[in-house]
C-alpha cells in the first residue's frame, strides 16, 4: 500500500496565521493525526513531519518527505484573508497544475466542498518550498479560514468529517493511481 508524508503546517515559534487565540499551528497538528489515523487505518504508510509543538523550516520538511520514500506529501493548513471574515472556503495549492498533484488537489477540494465549503479552487504556487523541493506528488490544502467565525464553527462542528473529507480524497488518488 502507499506511503503518504502528512504535514501539519508550521509550529513551534512559528504559529502561522491566528485569531481571537485560535492558531493554526494547533488546527493543523490536530487534522494531521486525525487524517493519519484514517489512512492508516485504510492500509496505508503515514510519515509525520511533526508529531508535537516544533518548528521545522519548510525545506526539512520536504527533506523529510524526500527521505522517507514516500508516494505523497500533503501539507494540512488554515487560510487567512487580510481582513477578517472577508475570506472563506478551502483551496489546494500545488507546484503545477497537472498530473497527480492536480488530480489529489481536485479530489480534496470535492470531499471538502460536498461538506458545504466553498470551493477556491487549486491554486498554482510554484515557489513554496513544500510543492517545489518534494520529489513526490504534492499538494498544501487550506482547509478553511482561520479568520472566518463561519469557517471555524464549520471545521470545528465538523471536524472529524473535515479529517475524512481530506483522507478520502487522498485514498481516492492512491486508488485510481495504484500508489
Amino acid at each position: 500500500m502507499a506511503k503518504v508524508v502528512i504535514d501539519a503546517g508550521h509550529g513551534g515559534s512559528d504559529w502561522g496565521a491566528s485569531y481571537m487565540g485560535r492558531k493554526e499551528k494547533d488546527d493543523n497538528l490536530n487534522l494531521a493525526f486525525a487524517v493519519g489515523s484514517i489512512l492508516e487505518n485504510n492500509g496505508v504508510d503515514v510519515v509525520y513531519t511533526r508529531v508535537d509543538d516544533v518548528y521545522d523550516t519548510p525545506f526539512q520538511k520536504a527533506t523529510i518527505g524526500n527521505e522517507s520514500g514516500a508516494d505523497l506529501f500533503v501539507s494540512l493548513h488554515r487560510d487567512a484573508a487580510n481582513v477578517p471574515g472577508t475570506g472563506s472556503g478551502i483551496s489546494s495549492l500545488v507546484y503545477s497544475d497537472s498530473g497527480i498533484p492536480a488530480e489529489l488537489a481536485r479530489n480534496i477540494n470535492s470531499e471538502l466542498s460536498d461538506l458545504g465549503f466553498i470551493d477556491r479552487g487549486v491554486v498554482e504556487r510554484p515557489n513554496l518550498v513544500v510543492l517545489k523541493r518534494t520529489k513526490m506528488p504534492a499538494v498544501l490544502v487550506e482547509s478553511g479560514f482561520i479568520n472566518n467565525e463561519n469557517d471555524n464553527e464549520k471545521f470545528d462542528a465538523e471536524f472529524d468529517a473535515v479529517a475524512n473529507a481530506i483522507a478520502t480524497g487522498i485514498l481516492d488518488t492512491i486508488y485510481s493511481r495504484q500508489l
